[in-house]
C-alpha cells in the first residue's frame, strides 16, 4: 500500500500538472502514454515490438490517436485518416501472406483491436482537454473515477459478499460495484456545488455512466490479463502495474461520454 501511495504521488503530480497546462505538453504526454500502452499489449501477446507487425500496430494506433491538425503535417500523402487506415489494414493482411502464415490472422486481429483500443481511448483524452470547458470536464471525470474506485474498494472490503464476476476478477463484489456508483454520485453532488458543469439530472446521469463504464473498463483489462496469463499489463508504475492498468477506466469512459453527448 505504501508503494502504491508513493507511486501515485510521484506520477500523479506531474500528470495533473500537465492536465492543467493542456496544449502541446499534454498531447505529447498522451502520445507517450499511448505508445507505452500499445507496447504493453504487444508484450502481453508476446509479439516483438520492433517486428513489421509491431510497427504496423504502432502506426495504426498513432493514426487513430493524433489530433487532426497534426495529421496532415505527419502524413501529407493521404487525404484523410480513413485513407491511411485502409492502407495500413491492407498491409496488415498482406503480412499474413508474405510471412507464409508465421504471422497468423489471430496475431493481425489482436494488433488491429489493440491499436483501436489504445488509439481511440487516448484520442478522447486529447479531445476532452481541448474542449472549451475541457479542464473542468477532465477533472470531473477523473475525480468520479477515483471516487468509484475508492468506494468500490472500501465498501467491497467492508460489506462485499456476492462476487461480481469471479471468472475475471475474483475480488470484486456486487456490493463494491454498487458502492462505487454511490461514491461517484456523492462526489458529483459536491463537484456541482463547487463548480457546476451540467444541470443536476445530467450530472447524475454522467456520474452513473462514469461509474458503470469505469468499472467495465477495469474488468475488460482484467479479462485481457487473465486470458494472456499476466498479473499486470506492465511494471512501469510500481504498485500499480502498467499504463493500461492505471488508465483502463478513463480509456473506456471518455469515448462513451462523448458518444452519448454528455460532454
Amino acid at each position: 500500500m505504501k508503494q502504491r501511495i508513493l507511486t501515485a504521488v510521484i506520477a500523479g503530480i506531474p500528470f495533473i500538472f500537465l492536465i492543467v497546462i493542456g496544449g502541446i505538453p499534454f498531447t505529447v504526454l498522451i502520445l507517450l502514454l499511448a505508445l507505452i500502452g500499445m507496447s504493453e499489449l504487444l508484450k502481453m501477446m508476446k509479439l516483438p515490438i520492433y517486428s513489421p507487425l509491431g510497427v504496423l500496430g504502432f502506426l495504426l494506433m498513432l493514426v487513430i490517436l493524433i489530433p487532426e491538425k497534426w495529421y496532415f503535417s505527419l502524413f501529407p500523402f493521404f487525404e484523410s485518416k480513413f485513407d491511411m487506415l485502409i492502407v495500413l489494414l491492407l498491409l496488415l493482411l498482406m503480412l499474413t501472406v508474405v510471412s507464409k502464415n508465421k504471422i497468423s490472422f489471430h496475431d493481425a486481429s489482436f494488433v488491429l483491436l489493440s491499436a483501436f483500443y489504445v488509439g481511440v481511448g487516448f484520442y478522447f483524452f486529447h479531445l476532452t482537454r481541448a474542449m472549451d470547458n475541457g479542464l473542468a470536464m477532465f477533472f470531473f471525470v477523473l475525480f468520479n473515477i477515483w471516487a468509484t474506485d475508492s468506494g468500490a474498494y472500501f465498501i467491497g472490503r467492508a460489506f462485499g459478499k456476492r462476487k461480481l464476476w469471479p471468472e475475471i476478477s475474483p475480488k470484486k463484489t456486487v456490493e463494491g460495484a454498487v458502492g462505487g456508483i454511490i461514491s461517484a454520485l456523492v462526489l458529483t453532488v459536491i463537484f456541482q456545488l463547487i463548480h457546476p458543469l451540467f444541470s443536476l439530472p445530467k450530472a447524475i446521469l454522467a456520474a452513473i455512466i462514469i461509474a458503470i463504464f469505469g468499472q467495465m473498463g477495469d474488468l475488460v483489462e482484467s479479462a485481457l490479463k487473465r486470458h494472456y496469463g499476466v498479473k499486470d499489463s506492465g511494471n512501469i508504475l510500481p504498485g500499480h502495474g502498467g499504463i493500461l492498468d492505471r488508465f483502463d477506466s478513463l480509456i473506456f469512459v471518455l469515448p462513451i461520454l462523448h458518444v452519448l453527448k454528455l460532454m
